[in-house]
């Protein structure tokens, strides 16, 4: 549960730090709405990314996993769907805000393993 907590905050900051840095990256709403576009993207990761990569596995062994990178721009793309306050445009808005939500992730992780010890 304390995982799940941290990865919603990452998500959060990770999506807050893209719309600020980022061109082809916007956020229109508040915070409230910033750590909704958390807990969905967290849960389009726990559940939706599996499925996908088990149905996918083939292109991604053959493309050596780059094809991840493809699924991980899917579930931005559905977090669009679903958190109309969130817009990316463009390849380098995707890959950016996909490299930014990776170390935001990192990051909260390490401290939250730093924690539990």
């Amino acid at each position: 549960m304390v995982s799940f907590i941290l990865q919603i905050f990452a998500n959060a900051l990770g999506l807050y730090l893209a719309a600020q840095y980022i061109q082809g990256v916007s956020f229109s709403g508040d915070i409230i709405s910033l750590l909704i576009a958390g807990v969905v993207l967290g849960v389009l990761n726990v559940i939706v990314r599996p499925i996908v990569k088990i149905f996918s596995a083939p292109l991604i062994v053959l493309t050596l996993g780059l094809f991840i990178i493809i699924i991980n721009f899917f579930i931005l793309w559905i977090l669009q769907i679903f958190v109309k306050d969130l817009v990316i445009m463009g390849f380098w808005a995707y890959f950016w805000t996909l490299a930014i939500l990776t170390g935001a992730n990192f990051i909260v992780h390490l401290i939250g393993q730093g924690n539990e010890g």
